[in-house]
C-alpha cells in the first residue's frame, strides 16, 4: 500500500507550542531564561509545595520546570514524592509525549510508504529506508519473523538519499504495481544490486520523495534506517541504525 504525500509538514515542537505561543511573552523571567536557552515550553501544570510546573522540550526530550513561589528561580528536574513516585511523569505525558505521538504519528500516516506485513497486524511501526541502504536491508532481514507471523506491520517511509541510484531505485518501488512484493523482492536480492532503477523519475514520485525527506529532516533525523514505533504506554520512541536483539524486542514486541 502507498499513502499519498502529507502536505502540511511542520517541526512538531512548533506544532505542540503553536497554542501556548501567544502566552509566552507572559512567561516569567526564569523561563524566559530558558526559552533562550533552547527549550520549548509547551504548558503549565500544577504542582505541590507552593511551586508552579512547567512542560516543556529540549532536544526531541520532554522537560519538567518548577517555578519557584517567587518567580524568581526556576528548577529542572524530576519532583519525588515521600514514597519514591516521579510527580514529574504524568503531566509530562498528558501536555508532551502524548500530543507529540499523536502529531508525529499522523504525520507519518499521511507520507509515502510500502507497507510490509499484514494489514490487521496489531503493531505498526514507521521506518525511513533507502533502497540503497545495506543497514535497512539487515533491519528488513531481522524483522521477518515478526512480520511472517503477523505480529508487526512495518511500513517504510522511502527516501533516496543515499547514491546516485537511490531516486530511480525509490521510484521504481513507489510506482510498482504491486510495492508490497517489490519491495520484498528488492530486499532479498539486495546484495546484487535490488530492484533495476527507473531511468526516470516522475513528478508525482518525485514529490513524495521530497515530502518525505523534508518529514525525516523535520523530525530531526538524517540517517537510514530511522525508526518510530510507540512504546507501552503509547509514546513515540526512535532508533537509528540496524538494531539490535534487545531494541528488536523493544520495537517490534515479543516474538
Amino acid at each position: 500500500m502507498i499513502k499519498k504525500p502529507y502536505v502540511q509538514f511542520a517541526v512538531f515542537l512548533g506544532l505542540l507550542g503553536m497554542a501556548m505561543g501567544a502566552q509566552a511573552k507572559d512567561w516569567p523571567a526564569p523561563i524566559k531564561a530558558l526559552e533562550a536557552k533552547g527549550v520549548e515550553v509547551i504548558g503549565t501544570f500544577d504542582a505541590p509545595g507552593g511551586l508552579s510546573g512547567y512542560a516543556g522540550m529540549i532536544e526531541q526530550q520532554p522537560l519538567a520546570i518548577y517555578l519557584t513561589a517567587d518567580g524568581k528561580q526556576a528548577i529542572v528536574g524530576a519532583m519525588i514524592d515521600a514514597q519514591g513516585v516521579d510527580l514529574s511523569q504524568e503531566p509530562l505525558n498528558r501536555l508532551v509525549s502524548k500530543p507529540m505521538t499523536e502529531k508525529v504519528w499522523k504525520l507519518l500516516e499521511g507520507s509515502s510508504w510500502i507497507a510490509d506485513g499484514a494489514k490487521n497486524a496489531p503493531r505498526v511501526i514507521y521506518t525511513f529506508t533507502d533502497p540503497n541502504c545495506p543497514y535497512c536491508n539487515k533491519f528488513w532481514k531481522d524483522a521477518r519473523p515478526w512480520v511472517k507471523a503477523g505480529k508487526v506491520q512495518v511500513r517504510h517511509v522511502i527516501v533516496a538519499i543515499l547514491g546516485p541510484t537511490s531516486p530511480g531505485k525509490a521510484a521504481a518501488l513507489l510506482s510498482a504495481q504491486d510495492p508490497q512484493a517489490a519491495l520484498t523482492q528488492h530486499e532479498q536480492q539486495h546484495g546484487s544490486g535490488g530492484i533495476k532503477p527507473l531511468a526516470q523519475v516522475s513528478p508525482k514520485v518525485r514529490a513524495q520523495l521530497d515530502a518525505n525527506q523534508m518529514l525525516m529532516q523535520q523530525l530531526g533525523f538524517s540517517a537510514t534506517p530511522t525508526t518510530l514505533y510507540k512504546d507501552g504506554d503509547g509514546n513515540l520512541k526512535n532508533m537509528q541504525g540496524a538494531p539490535s536483539a534487545e531494541m528488536l524486542g523493544r520495537s517490534l514486541g515479543p516474538r
